[in-house]
């Protein structure tokens, strides 16, 4: 809309005829606020100060007058010089008393004390001593020697007296002698009066100070007994004036400061107070007023705005909505004079929006089935479990699924065999297979099946989602057809690819939301597929009958240990060629990858543990990989095999050999040979040092390097091992067996018991069980 040069002109007439008003506001409120309201405070802080001022020094004068009116008492008349206050106590007493009757009346005062000349000098401090100090006697003296008899005094001397740091009021007595022989003094509390001194200039910046009639400074607001720099420049500036009071403006360090200062009259003497506050303090007031002014006028040009912009939006109303209609608010920058003649950008925008949304058409239909198989991937994988039925199901009508009273059902279908396809494929190219494969099942599933959804998982792995009517077939007919077209598509990939196709078919889901489940379930169950290599089809309802074709199981616990003991005597080959043997014979009687699997974790789990007997740290040696996770993921006898080999054999036995030497080797492998073939009969470390042509400490310890357990233990485990063997296999008695492998029954039993925690018999009992 701005774009109309017609809009633009009715907006900017009605802008300024609206924002008349508030510039005359504004500049009358400036005016009376910047202005007079600013003189004003000025003047009102002027006045406060005085009278803070007067009463100050109203404080002051009653001090000297309370002062002076004490001095008047008949306890400091002329008859003390001939006293001798050392005898008469009770004289000494009242003086005590009448100095602290002389502090207490008076709110400034912080100390009164009594000085009285003679040959022995004393002083009440307000109690009674003789002044020894001849710095205490002559400070004292030279305030005595001032020419007046009452007068204020700072002289700053080494002496302890009370003119010390302080301000204090000094009065001779007997005032009416012309021979004074003592002197009061009535010391104020400093920091009393810097209060007093703040409440001229109570800012945090600025402050108060008086001066004497020699213009050096008695007091500050601040405390300090040293001039600042602001004050020592306003004191000059005050001096230079040669008035008594007055008031002016004073920069310093780029602020002004409202200089005030006037003059109090003292006993015998002038004071002048000096107050700078500054001015932006004081004219707080004003700021805020200037602000708010300031403020209300933006405000009112704001408002003046808005409403010239709705006033010339609804002037313009008719054209802008056919304008709008058209183009959809898009900016119209690019158009030259064109946008000056709305009927031309009408013409303009329609077919430039024409070509726009044919374009978008043919990129959305392009990016549809990218779309829709995300939307599965979530949906299966149980990333929408938070949507409800008829979110799911509105969702899948948008992405031109037929969805109304149907049912749903899934088939996983896993590729086997990769390593077979060498030459064709290489190792990182699954991704391509089973894209492959992907493709081969959407054409037979399109032929087949009204509606069907592939889902590409990349890993040689491919889902299956078909969507039937809840009517037009039964549930045995839908089994059938989809066992149907997994023979035939297992025979279609396998022909193509080379490779193994497992087909698991899942159950029928009547509801959107049971799809991830039923899709669980035929993931789960393909891992009940055989181990061997070939086509293999497996449906949920059939399961229990699958599995009772598979034999029993058989774990290979002998070969277990051979390959224990190539690994703890470094023989690489032999290790490999037994771990195949190893799956082969797991293999043997059909079993299942979960059986597979099963058995190949127990083997890595001994070997884990042989490792940390003989002393070795499994984290370091493999680098803190999960190994059973990788071994779970491998669904292939030779690449299992070849994991194996690579994973955990070569770094064990690199390790092995990295600690131990080949002569101690071939020792301790030449005494497991030994008690291997003879474990049954009566063998000794010493027949077995003999047999390997070494000591028996040496052998001893090479055995606990090699294996990680001592002589005695290994025969042990080994005797153990065969017994077990002998209980599962055959049928022999027990006491026949103990003496095949090298017991006395009653021994065989305890040692058994205690290997195992439980009898020959009840382990017999447990296994066949």
């Amino acid at each position: 809309m701005f774009k109309s040069k017609r809009f633009r002109n009715n907006w900017i007439i009605i802008l300024l005829i609206s924002s008349i008003p508030g510039l005359i506001f504004g500049g009358l409120m400036n005016w009376l606020a910047g202005g007079r309201l600013e003189n004003e405070l000025l003047q009102m802080h002027n006045k406060q100060i005085q009278l803070r001022a007067t009463n100050i020094d109203e404080q002051f004068s009653y001090l000297e007058t309370s002062v002076m009116h004490w001095a008047f008492d008949p306890n400091f008349s002329y008859s003390l010089s001939s006293l001798s206050l050392s005898r008469d106590f009770e004289i000494a007493r009242n003086i005590t008393q009448t100095l602290a009757n002389m502090k207490g009346a008076n709110p400034l005062a912080i100390e009164a004390e009594l000085f009285l000349e003679g040959p022995a000098p004393v002083r009440f401090h307000p109690q009674y001593e003789a002044l020894t100090d001849a710095a205490q006697i002559n400070g004292y003296r030279q305030l005595l020697a001032h020419d007046k008899n009452v007068f204020w005094s700072q002289i700053k001397s080494e002496s302890d007296s009370p003119s010390d740091n302080s301000l204090s009021l000094m009065v001779k007595i007997p005032e009416t002698d012309e021979k004074p022989f003592g002197i009061i003094a009535v010391t104020i509390e400093t920091t009393r009066v810097v209060k007093l001194l703040q409440t001229l200039a109570p800012y945090d910046d600025g402050g108060t100070f008086l001066l004497d009639e020699n213009g050096e400074q008695l007091l500050s607001s601040s405390g300090q007994e040293s001039a600042s720099q602001l004050e020592e420049a306003i004191k000059r500036e005050v001096l230079a004036s040669k008035t008594k009071s007055g008031s002016f403006l004073f920069d310093w360090n780029q602020a002004t400061y409202t200089v005030s200062f006037g003059t109090m009259s003292r006993i015998g003497t002038d004071w002048k107070y000096v107050t700078a506050s500054p001015i932006s303090v004081i004219t707080k007031p004003v700021v805020f007023i200037s602000q708010l002014v300031l403020t209300l006028s933006i405000a009112m040009l704001l408002l003046a705005f808005v409403l010239s912009w709705l006033a010339s939006r609804r002037i313009y109303s008719p054209i802008a909505q056919l304008v709008r209609m058209l183009t959809g608010n898009t900016a119209l920058t690019g158009l030259g004079n064109e946008h000056h003649d709305d009927f031309k950008l009408i013409e303009k925008e329609w077919l430039h929006l024409t070509r726009e949304s044919m374009t978008l058409q043919n990129r959305l239909e392009q990016q549809l089935p990218h779309l829709k198989e995300g939307f599965l991937l979530q949906l299966v994988q149980g990333y929408l479990y938070s949507y409800s039925e008829q979110a799911l199901l509105e969702r899948m009508r948008n992405f031109g699924w037929s969805v109304d009273n149907r049912h749903y059902a899934v088939l996983y279908i896993h590729l086997s065999g990769f390593e077979n396809l060498e030459g064709r494929f290489s190792s990182g190219d699954e991704g391509l297979v089973t894209f492959v494969a992907a493709n081969i099942m959407k054409e037979l599933a399109e032929s087949r099946f009204e509606q069907a959804e592939v889902m590409n998982f990349h890993d040689l792995s491919v889902g299956l989602l078909v969507i039937v009517p809840d009517e037009t077939e039964t549930e045995s007919e839908l089994k059938e057809a989809f066992r149907s077209f997994s023979q035939e598509l297992t025979q279609a990939i396998h022909h193509v690819l080379n490779v193994y196709v497992s087909v698991t078919i899942g159950g029928i889901a009547v509801s959107i939301i049971h799809v991830p489940s039923r899709f669980e379930e035929a993931m789960q169950a393909s891992s009940r597929r055989r181990f061997e290599s070939r086509n293999q089809i497996i449906d949920l309802e059939s399961l229990d009958e699958y599995d009772k074709e598979n034999q029993e199981i058989h774990y290979p616990f002998a070969l277990e240990r051979e390959i224990i003991q190539a690994l703890r005597t470094a023989q690489k080959d032999e290790a490999k060629q037994l771990i195949q043997t190893f799956l082969e014979e797991l293999i043997e009687r059909g079993a299942k990858i979960i059986d597979i699997h099963q058995g190949a974790l127990q083997l890595l789990g001994s070997i884990l543990h042989a490792i940390r007997l003989a002393g070795l740290d499994p984290n370091r040696m493999f680098k803190s990989a999960n190994l059973y996770e990788q071994l779970m993921q491998i669904g292939d006898q030779q690449k299992m095999i070849a994991w194996f080999h690579d994973k955990v054999v070569s770094p064990c036995i690199l390790e092995l050999e990295s600690r131990s030497d080949s002569q101690v080797k071939k020792t301790v492998e030449t005494a497991m040979i030994y008690l291997q073939n003879n474990y049954m009969k009566e063998i000794s470390l010493d027949s077995c040092a003999d047999q390997a042509g070494t000591n028996t400490v040496a052998l001893s310890k090479a055995f606990k390097q090699v294996n990680g357990i001592n002589f005695i233990d290994y025969l042990t485990e080994l005797r153990i091992d065969k017994a077990k063997d002998l209980l599962r296999d055959t049928d022999l008695k027990i006491n026949d067996i103990a003496e095949k492998v090298g017991y006395q029954p009653s021994y065989f039993n305890r040692i058994f018991k205690k290997q195992e925690s439980i009898t020959p018999s009840q382990y017999r009992d447990l296994y066949r069980n």
